[in-house]
């Protein structure tokens, strides 16, 4: 996220990766314990959905930042065809 995003969606974001952190060591650490294969299929599915709402969350609060402003010689932004393929990456 840039420098320019909301602080409270990077608040979002940072809480979501934080959390599929803490998901993420769980999972390893049951898989470690040898735990069961149910626990550790739960434990990834909801690593992975944290890790989808905190790319969801960066696309939707960014997306006016994220993209090229046809007047300006920026070129970091994204065009429209660009954003769609990056929202598209996360579904």
């Amino acid at each position: 996220m840039s420098n320019s995003a909301d602080p409270a969606a990077q608040r979002r974001v940072l809480n979501r990766l934080n959390r599929a952190r803490g998901q993420l060591n769980a999972v390893i650490a049951t898989v470690e314990a040898g735990g069961s294969c149910r626990d550790v299929v739960t434990q990834l599915a909801a690593v992975s959905s944290a890790l989808d709402r905190a790319g969801f969350v960066i696309i939707s609060s960014a997306m006016k930042d994220c993209l090229v402003d046809p007047d300006s010689d920026d070129s970091d932004g994204l065009s429209i065809g660009e954003l769609e393929k990056l929202f598209l990456t996360l579904s």
